[in-house]
């Protein structure tokens, strides 16, 4: 009798663990669920900044009008287009595709900038 307590008490033991590890590989794997990424440009002094900005697929890039007169950021390809932004005004786009989106200023053209999407 002494022995078949021992041996159900070593298997409740290995259960315990067993159900402590599994729990411990549960909440760890939620805990790497990729977040929504997100990312920044500066619109300032007549330039985007950066001109270039490379960011994985499904990150939402904000640019933001940090200059005294208004901009506006749209795709050259017509993929996104903002409404025009006076002084830190904001506009963002999800990118969902992988590519090259090159963009301009519709009230400045020489203003242009590109988000490359991987």
């Amino acid at each position: 009798m002494i022995r078949k307590a021992v041996w159900i008490t070593g298997l409740l033991s290995t259960v315990m663990v067993a159900a402590v590890l599994l729990s411990a590989v549960s909440s760890d794997s939620s805990a790497k669920t990729p977040q929504p990424a997100a990312a920044e440009v500066k619109v300032d002094n007549f330039s985007f900044g950066p001109a270039t900005l490379t960011v994985a697929v499904g990150t939402t890039v904000t640019w933001t009008n940090r200059d005294d007169i208004p901009h506006t950021i749209v795709s050259t390809e017509k993929v996104f287009k903002s409404k025009v932004l006076d002084t830190d005004e904001k506009f963002s786009f999800t990118f969902d595709k992988a590519g090259t989106y090159p963009y301009f200023c519709s009230i400045h053209p020489k203003m242009t900038g590109s988000v490359v999407v991987r």
